[in-house]
């Protein structure tokens, strides 16, 4: 990241799971978080306990979040 672009802005709008640890105590979560203002999306990645830091992740759509159910929900039934 350049040195002059302002740092992200994030909020967990909403705590769904926490889907395992995920390193020295972090762990890995399912959240709606808002980024930058925007509206919340559906989040999967690793958090800090204090939920300050945070590793890569992924940020669904509600649109994306469907398939990706309707694929794990398929590939589950074989």
């Amino acid at each position: 990241m350049a040195k002059d672009m302002d740092p992200i802005q994030f909020s967990i709008e909403r705590s769904l799971a926490v889907l395992g640890p995920s390193g020295k105590n972090w762990s890995l979560e399912l959240n709606m978080v808002s980024w930058n203002e925007r509206p919340a999306k559906l989040d999967i990645r690793s958090w800090d306990p204090e939920h300050k830091r945070m590793g890569k992740g992924i940020t669904l759509s509600r649109e994306e979040a469907e398939k990706l159910k309707d694929a794990l929900t398929a590939f589950f039934a074989s």
